[in-house]
């Protein structure tokens, strides 16, 4: 059984994006999140144009060091699981969640396993967002079994953290 690990990141925008694109996407961001109903089609689409683009905009170490992290964590992940490690981001980068998973089922993954450096409960990420992208990956890929492995076993984690704080002290 072919095995796939996505390690769901949430992302940043990349630090030279124009600053004027940045304002419009996050402004539109938010009256749609908070809009009810449904949005106008004009504002809804430019907000995927600019979210589009963002996503898409060139990375580099000096304009992204999080993207980079994050691809660097996947690579580690791999080397000491021994699986290969696709990364998704939530939002303002590519690949997004969704093409994540397209990426494991092209390459013939028969379980994915999901799991985030999102530590503690209580982020619309790992919560909502990251549950959401599975179950719909889920109905797109009905023979392909997915795990999420989160939320954390928080004295794991805090074992984790005092052995940083050990480390450096």
């Amino acid at each position: 059984m072919k095995i796939v690990i996505i390690l769901a990141m949430h992302g940043m925008p990349p630090s030279d994006f124009p600053q004027k694109e940045t304002l419009d996407y996050f402004m539109l961001h938010s009256r749609l999140e908070n809009m009810p109903g449904p949005p106008p089609p004009a504002m809804q689409q430019q907000y995927e144009e600019l979210d589009h683009k963002m996503r898409n905009w060139p990375r580099t170490q000096d304009n992204d060091s999080y993207f980079y992290a994050s691809n660097e964590l996947a690579e580690e992940i791999s080397s000491q699981s021994g699986y290969e490690v696709i990364v998704g981001f939530n939002e303002f980068c590519s690949p997004s969640l969704e093409e994540a998973f397209d990426a494991a089922h092209k390459v013939g993954s028969a379980k994915i396993i999901v799991i985030t450096p999102m530590m503690t409960r209580g982020g619309e990420h790992s919560e909502k967002d990251i549950p959401e992208a599975i179950e719909r990956a889920r109905k797109k890929f009905p023979n392909t079994q997915f795990s999420y492995v989160w939320p954390f076993n928080i004295s794991k984690v805090a074992a984790f953290l005092g052995e940083q704080i050990q480390e450096h002290y």
